[in-house]
């Protein structure tokens, strides 16, 4: 069952009142840590009303100095004799979503807002929303619901993820072992996993490059985006690069570019990122055709802090948005054109790089991949071979 928070809204550095498994858990922050206290307490009205006496006087020890850390002060008393006994939650197993909250709450410091709001909120949206079982007891029957409910690769990963919450359980002292220790190597991906890499580069040829961006400048709802495509071409960039990009990135005449940041989603919605995939930053020239691109591009009265491609609205570009709308609207319009993805004008930008002669190092170095990974899954899959005479 999820935890839900009661009527009472703590404010900061206060004393919050959870539900959990029907049962009353005081949360709150101490010296750093947070700190969990379950009051053995069913959830009723009156037993609210002793939880808020609790949470009170908790609050006034911290503020005078008189905190019991040891946090026996705060355990249940024997003469709230009028309660129904119940087994106080700390000495029942905690179940999987219970340690999942635990598990993301000491694991947020380290983590990207943007994997706290993909890959996180994923999993707790499935151990609360769609798991047949929270119990792990139960581990196996989740084991089986995660393999016939999602794809091979989603599964490993889910199983991936609550081993370590788990692993992280037992480390702490929560549980006594991980009931899903191993259950991630058990699942077997796909022969043609490995090389999803290979079969994802399907790049446009120039000929289908001009006629995209064309498409968007004659656009009368999308031609707004044509500037963002045109560029994503032109760059080679990540789309997550040019969208966080800013007018003080640019050189003051054009000549060079620099990638520093990234747009990725945070549980705040969109938000620029310092540093990229693959590195801190990198520098990229500006040929003549890029330089004049940018100049026109520009406005007199822009500031350094603005975003060189803003969405219609000048905020960031959702690109999740463009890509189902503006990106899918304008490939229909062309059928003579395959529809692929927009990350596509990324492996565009590095085959056509590489059919002009451009050394596959300095291509890596321009686009911020490593060279291996460009003589592996670009000229290395161009190279014609020939026997020389010898």
């Amino acid at each position: 069952m999820r935890d839900l928070t009661l009527n009472r809204k703590a404010s900061k550095g206060s004393v919050q009142i959870k539900s959990s498994n029907n049962r009353l858990q005081l949360v709150f922050n101490y010296a750093g840590k947070r700190q969990y206290l379950s009051t053995g307490f069913a959830d009723t009205s009156a037993n609210r009303k002793l939880a808020e006496m609790k949470a009170r006087q908790i609050e006034l020890d911290i503020l005078s100095g008189n905190f019991d850390s040891t946090l026996t002060k705060y355990k249940p008393q024997s003469v709230l004799s009028t309660i129904t006994p119940v087994t106080p939650i700390a000495a029942q197993k905690p179940t999987l979503a219970e340690l999942w909250e635990r598990y993301t709450d000491f694991k947020r410091p380290s983590l990207s807002p943007n994997t706290l709001a993909k890959e996180f909120s994923t999993v707790e949206r499935c151990i609360t929303s769609r798991l047949p079982t929270v119990s792990l007891d139960e581990a196996i029957a989740i084991r089986d619901w995660v393999v016939a409910n999602k794809s091979p690769d989603a599964a490993k990963r889910l199983l991936t993820q609550l081993s370590a919450c788990c692993k992280w359980a037992v480390n702490s002292g929560l549980i006594a072992e991980n009931p899903f220790d191993g259950m991630a190597l058990e699942v077997k991906l796909p022969k043609n996993k490995l090389h999803n890499q290979d079969q994802e580069i399907d790049p446009f040829t120039a000929e289908e490059r001009d006629a995209i961006i064309q498409a968007f400048e004659k656009n009368r709802y999308y031609s707004h985006y044509a500037p963002f495509i045109s560029f994503l071409f032109k760059t080679g960039c990540r789309p997550s690069e040019a969208i966080a990009l800013q007018w003080k990135h640019i050189s003051y005449d054009f000549r060079f570019i620099t990638f520093e940041q990234s747009a990725v989603i945070s549980e705040k919605g969109l938000i620029a990122r310092k540093g990229l995939k693959t590195q801190e930053s990198r520098r990229f020239p500006a040929n003549s055709s890029l330089q004049a691109f940018l100049r026109e591009l520009k406005a007199e009265d822009c500031q350094p802090e603005s975003l060189v491609f803003p969405s219609p609205d000048g905020k960031f570009i959702d690109f999740h948005n463009f890509r189902n709308r503006a990106w899918l609207t304008i490939l229909e319009e062309l059928p003579t054109i395959r529809y692929r993805k927009p990350y596509q004008t990324r492996h565009t930008f590095i085959t056509l790089a590489l059919d002009n002669n451009l050394d596959a190092k300095d291509v890596a170095r321009l686009v911020g991949n490593s060279p291996e990974i460009i003589y592996r899954h670009y000229a290395g899959n161009k190279r014609e071979l020939f026997v020389p005479e010898f």
